[in-house]
């Protein structure tokens, strides 16, 4: 964790306004591509019209505006930051962050075997609306169901105790809170990493989830545009054995940025977003290819392939670098939770400019 400090640059109020907006937006883009996550182009443009997507549409059960596993595992990502940097401001204790990111996974994990909150159950744990279990990865649940815990100190680039071959988009999916704690980007970088090998222990696995909360820790605490948090990020991932093939994505994804009209044919170019260079490149790319907030993010579901999990990277992108008040609001009042998230998102804040 970090002490607590605040840029010149940027006010309280900012910074609050960017984690809102990181977490909001996060939801927004998770709850737009939940209803299509398993569903090619050419049957989102059928359910939906040519333009696919347009908005929030109902799920499976007709209801609008429900988040997913990335939502749910992103907002206890905060609470286990939270507690992490509150108990190193207290007591003056560090280095516990990855054991309390490992049990508040274990709070969510807790939430995906039950129907619903025993009585008396605190914080995220007694939120009835958390409980469902939407499609979870399978990555997530197994490397959760045992009890190892990563080593903070080991070094990056071998592969993870865990799940030694996964690169899914699960954890990456779940970190964009560690760029939001006041640290510099190279240790959001590396906690982040680390806390992915909770689950992730394929090295791109990781280091995606790396490089997305470096990149949201540039954007929001150094003031960088999104393509220059991803530059930056990239001369991270450079000193890192083993980082080739998150770098190479990420690349593409600002090469074709770059390259004329955004279109659903370039976000096919960089995958379909289930393993997770791919998951974080399309976000980028859909974060910097449009030109609003709302055609990126309908931009980042309209594919085949995980749509809630790219919508939601791009959401916290967009959200980091625009804040809360620059999101689409007639379609976030619609977000399940968006109370709640928008709360837990005030307390991260609160915590993090505390001294």
């Amino acid at each position: 964790m970090n002490e607590p400090s605040q840029p010149s640059w940027q006010t309280e109020a900012v910074f609050r306004a960017r984690v809102r907006g990181c977490l909001l937006g996060g939801a927004l883009g998770d709850a737009l591509g939940y209803p299509v996550e398993f569903s090619s182009l050419d049957s989102i443009r059928a359910a939906h019209g040519d333009r696919g997507v347009t908005g929030l549409v109902p799920d499976a059960d007709g209801v609008i505006g429900r988040i997913s596993d990335d939502t749910q595992m992103t907002l206890f990502t905060v609470e286990g930051l939270r507690q992490a940097h509150e108990r190193e401001r207290a007591k003056g204790i560090g280095g516990g962050a990855l054991q309390l990111l490992r049990q508040a996974y274990g709070r969510w994990l807790y939430t995906q075997r039950k129907p619903r909150p025993d009585e008396g159950n605190r914080g995220l744990w007694g939120e009835a609306w958390l409980y469902a279990r939407r499609a979870p990865g399978n990555a997530c649940l197994s490397g959760l169901a045992g009890e190892a815990v990563p080593d903070p100190h080991a070094p990056l680039g071998p592969p993870g105790p865990v799940n030694p071959g996964s690169k899914g988009c699960g954890a990456v999916m779940r970190s964009a809170p560690f760029g939001l704690t006041g640290a510099p980007a190279d240790r959001a970088f590396a906690l982040a990493a680390h806390c992915a090998q909770i689950t992730h222990g394929h090295p791109t696995g990781y280091y995606a989830a790396g490089a997305l909360a470096a990149t949201i820790a540039h954007v929001v605490h150094d003031g960088d545009s999104i393509e220059g948090a991803v530059l930056r990020t990239l001369r991270l991932l450079a000193r890192h054995p083993g980082h080739e093939e998150t770098t190479a994505a990420l690349e593409h994804a600002l090469d074709l940025a770059a390259d004329g009209e955004p279109s659903a044919g370039k976000v096919e170019k960089l995958g379909q977003g289930w393993v997770a260079e791919e998951a974080l490149a399309i976000g980028v790319y859909c974060a910097l290819a449009a030109p609003t907030v709302s055609e990126a993010l309908l931009l980042a579901v309209n594919h085949s392939g995980d749509s809630d999990s790219t919508g939601s990277l791009c959401g916290n992108l967009l959200g980091a670098r625009h804040g809360d008040v620059g999101l689409p609001h007639a379609w976030l009042e619609h977000v399940e939770g968006r109370a709640v998230i928008g709360t837990l998102a005030d307390d991260l804040a609160a915590e993090c400019t505390r001294r």
